[in-house]
């Protein structure tokens, strides 16, 4: 799944947040019919960017709708689409997460995959989804050089299998608490007495902060956070896009409430959640049982979902799969030169191991 093979996922090492158990892969795409496809764009000196497009699931999307929600804990930054999401608590197109000046061509890619769709053509009215975060430190993102067509072939090659973590896709060009990150994605597969749902994360990690592994101030005991010291600039800058996938019967309510959850993992990685940080999370709902359908849309429906009292371990869920997430992007990603030849470092997996050794923090059953 990772980029550079030679980088391990943490849990190879016996780095494993939490409890529960992780699906087959680990990834978003252990949710039934969940979809990922990325572009990346790597070119000459200054060019570190691309696109990661999820899509909810294999069907027609615009006309059968998923139930969704947004949170947001720093507003910093561009979701499109959102405020239809906050109304109707609905998701018709696929989410593509892009850099903050590709955020328009992302839009217009999902347009033209949406009205090419079996009996779309005629439709008048579409929500996009596009998510950012800001790549200009290594990618000369002035340039634009992400085109339509570029970010349309992320959609076209979405699919359900293992995924490309670290300097790929959306996260190629960007940086977390002071080291390289990029895309990272991990699941939970809930026991059967807590529900037998799945809960899967997929992040773009570009967020300041201090990073923290197993609750270890990993970014503390090595110096390195890009955490500002000048006065009046305390804080950092930069953004994270966290998109969540259920199979678990919920409301668009729930789901809001999901995804909520997910700045608590977001907070146990390190994050900073600063003036300039754009911090969002989008959850939403594959379940049959909830999807918005043409004819469910049309009338009054039945719909079976979980009720409040049964969210719980969905929210201990999706928390430790969003500090893994976060924690994967890092470890598979690999030190970047870009534009102006500045240079981003990768984590230095021997010494955080070490460090996390010292803390007797690792399990003792690395699982790969």
């Amino acid at each position: 799944m990772n980029v550079d093979p030679e980088r391990k996922r943490p849990r190879a090492y016996g780095i494993a947040p939490g409890a529960l158990p992780v699906g087959r892969l680990n990834t978003i795409t252990d949710v039934a019919g969940v979809r990922v496809g990325q572009v990346t764009q790597i070119e000459g000196d200054d060019i570190r960017t691309g696109a990661t497009a999820i899509l909810p699931h294999a069907g027609n999307l615009l006309q059968d709708r998923v139930p969704a929600g947004i949170a947001v804990a720093n507003g910093h930054g561009k979701l499109i689409g959102a405020t239809q999401i906050l109304e109707l608590g609905e998701i018709e197109t696929p989410i593509v997460l892009t850099n903050t000046l590709a955020v328009p061509r992302a839009a217009e890619a999902i347009l033209d995959w949406t009205l090419s769709r079996p009996g779309s053509d005629k439709a008048v009215s579409i929500n996009p989804v596009v998510g950012e975060t800001n790549d200009s430190r290594l990618n000369a993102i002035h340039k634009r050089t992400l085109t339509v067509k570029a970010i349309r072939e992320a959609i076209d090659r979405a699919s359900d299998g293992p995924l490309a973590e670290g300097c790929v896709g959306a996260g190629t060009g960007t940086v977390a608490m002071g080291w390289k990150a990029g895309i990272g994605t991990s699941s939970r597969s809930l026991p059967e007495h807590l529900g037998g749902h799945t809960v899967g994360v997929l992040v773009q990690s570009n967020v300041p902060g201090s990073l923290r592994v197993l609750g270890v101030p990993i970014g503390a005991l090595l110096g390195r956070s890009d955490l500002a010291t000048a006065p009046g600039n305390a804080g950092g800058k930069g953004s994270i896009m966290i998109v969540v996938a259920t199979d678990a019967p919920l409301s668009d309510r729930n789901l809001t409430r999901m995804a909520r959850r997910t700045f608590v993992g977001l907070a146990r990685a390190g994050a900073t959640f600063s003036n300039g940080s754009g911090d969002y999370a989008i959850a939403y709902s594959t379940a049959e049982s909830v999807r918005r359908t043409r004819e469910r849309r049309a009338a009054e429906a039945t719909v079976r979902e979980l009720p409040n009292e049964r969210v719980s371990p969905l929210f201990e869920a999706v928390i430790e799969a969003t500090e893994e997430a976060i924690t994967n992007s890092l470890f598979a990603a690999t030190t970047m030169t870009g534009r102006d030849g500045r240079i981003v470092e990768a984590l230095p997996v021997g010494r955080t191991l070490d460090l996390l050794r010292d803390h007797t923090a690792l399990g003792t059953d690395p699982i790969a």
